[in-house]
């Protein structure tokens, strides 16, 4: 397999080219490549417009567009993605406070849907109290938060903190992830995973319920 289709697509989401991307993911899929090859390229081009943005080689409209080619390519290799039986838990998750970045966050939600688990996604710039009323209203198995900027990982450590405060600590497993979220933070604002990307997070939810 040639891995020029991938990077075909790569580029065209970088470019935010939203009238090819259907036929390049099913050129892909038609070559053998895998779903989870082809989302991976999508997320590592999407990273790519996330430096350039930091780096002011792009602006909003671009990221905003880049975001939406991602989007079609999502719902285009969908359908490919294998489909488990429901039932395995409850999962809560959204953005933290003042970040308003959702896509990382909703293809995490959308892989567990896949996996089988029950997921109640909060959206984004959701505020810790927010968090807290829907572990005491869903009672879930695990809380996942996640954060894009390095301004609004602090609101990771406020969300547990105030679970310790209500006594729910202990009764919800809790996974943390966004680009600048790191093993070594997660550790340090007590939480009891990291996962650096959507297929990773499938596999810790499943391991930290096992757990339970």
């Amino acid at each position: 397999m040639s891995s020029s289709i991938l990077n075909e697509l790569k580029n065209c989401i970088i470019n935010g080219d939203t009238d090819k991307i259907e036929e390049i993911v099913r050129k892909a899929l038609n070559q053998g490549f895998k779903p989870e090859e082809i989302i991976n390229k999508g997320i590592e081009a999407m990273n790519i417009v996330g430096e350039m943005f930091e780096k002011g080689e792009v602006f909003i409209p671009e990221v905003m567009i880049a975001a939406e080619v991602f989007k079609k390519m999502f719902e285009t290799v969908k359908p490919y993605l294998k489909t488990e039986v429901k039932g395995k838990g409850r999962v809560v998750i959204g953005t933290v406070e003042g970040d308003i970045h959702s896509i990382g966050k909703d293809l995490v939600a959308t892989m567990l849907q896949i996996a089988g688990f029950e997921v109640i996604d909060l959206g984004v710039d959701v505020s810790t109290e927010k968090f807290i009323e829907a572990i005491e209203k869903y009672k879930p198995d695990v809380l996942g938060m996640s954060a894009l900027m390095t301004t609004t990982m602090i609101n990771q450590r406020k969300v547990i903190e105030e679970l310790k405060k209500r006594g729910l600590r202990n009764k919800v497993k809790v996974i943390v992830g966004g680009a600048p979220v790191t093993e070594e933070w997660a550790r340090e604002i007590g939480a009891d995973a990291y996962a650096k990307d959507a297929f990773e997070a499938v596999r810790i939810v499943e391991r930290l319920i096992k757990e339970r």
